[in-house]
């Protein structure tokens, strides 16, 4: 517990050290953020403002996880160390893959992005890769955790396979979606992972516990610079990076189903894009004012910080629910 907490505190002023690098970096590259003319009208004053700052995390990630790496390993904590770098792997691949559509609309000024087709293969690779290292690399088996009935299930690996890469597309893209006000998806992300973080060290899973102090560490650092009005948004380099991390956890601890109830936040938010698509193709109408689900709010009339601290306060109770049902 004092390794995660002094983990956790170097990663914040890491991350903020970076941040007041990295972001004039941004804005002298003109890496600016682009506003839909069809979203709230007060989010027009937000374009220009640096993104694709996830790079931020990131790279805090790295340097806190290449020194927790040498630390173990003088300390006789190899395999420890051993274990947390395939679950950094994880969070870089989908960063890279964000950072690539990022760098493509901003810097090459290509406003379709990556191919939406490219992005699912690349995703579906790193979530295939990553899912076979933990049967097989790690061999943790195909138990999966059910909250309530507080038991284990072995589900057949040819269904745990497809369930476990579905449990990881579904989260990188939930966090996506959840990213589009100031300070939401890092406020919500980081309330999950810390959750994520005390299951860890509750089941003495100390590579979980040790990572996911890192990412709170350097997420709650970049949020000092993304809290309204933000001074820097992550762009997708960290909101498919920090889906990556919640799902890759949740994985390792044989909890996937635990993210119905701590992670609902992102979850309703990509339910309500399926209901505003499906509704408006069968009726031509739209079911939301607009989605995702914090967008329909704020065009309700609540303030963008209203909106950031309902969300995070609702996350905040599902993860203290999420505890008293493992």
């Amino acid at each position: 517990m004092i390794l995660e907490v002094k983990t956790l505190i170097i990663s914040f002023v890491i991350s903020i050290i970076l941040g007041c690098m990295i972001i004039p970096i941004l804005k002298k590259l003109k890496v600016g953020q682009i506003e839909r003319d069809d979203g709230p009208q007060s989010h027009l004053k937000k374009q220009g403002t640096p993104t694709m700052g996830g790079i931020i995390i990131i790279i805090a990630m790295i340097v806190v996880v290449t020194g927790i790496y040498i630390w173990l390993s003088i300390n006789d904590n190899k395999e420890i160390a051993n274990k947390i770098l395939p679950i950094l792997l994880l969070t870089i691949g989908f960063g890279l893959i964000g950072f690539i559509d990022d760098f493509k609309k901003l810097v090459l000024k290509n406003t379709k992005g990556l191919k939406p087709s490219y992005k699912m293969i690349g995703l579906l690779i790193i979530s295939v890769t990553y899912v076979a290292y933990l049967v097989y690399g790690l061999k943790l088996g195909t138990e999966t955790y059910i909250p309530i009935a507080k038991m284990y299930i072995d589900i057949p690996i040819y269904l745990y396979i497809p369930f476990a890469i579905l449990v990881i597309l579904g989260a990188t893209n939930a966090v996506n979606l959840t990213d589009g006000i100031d300070g939401l998806s890092s406020s919500v992300c980081v309330i999950i992972i810390t959750c994520l973080a005390i299951i860890g060290i509750t089941l003495q899973v100390y590579e979980v516990s040790l990572f996911a102090s890192i990412v709170i560490g350097c997420v709650l650092g970049f949020l000092m610079f993304n809290i309204h009005p933000a001074k820097v948004f992550m762009g997708d380099t960290g909101s498919l990076m920090l889906g990556g991390v919640i799902s890759g956890l949740a994985l390792y601890l044989k909890m996937p189903l635990l993210l119905l109830v701590i992670a609902l936040v992102p979850v309703l938010e990509t339910i309500s894009v399926i209901i505003q698509v499906v509704y408006f193709k069968k009726t031509g109408n739209r079911f939301f004012k607009m989605a995702p689900l914090h967008h329909h709010f704020e065009l309700s009339g609540w303030k963008e910080n209203k909106v950031v601290v309902v969300f995070s306060i609702i996350t905040l109770v599902l993860c203290i629910i999420g505890l008293k049902i493992i």
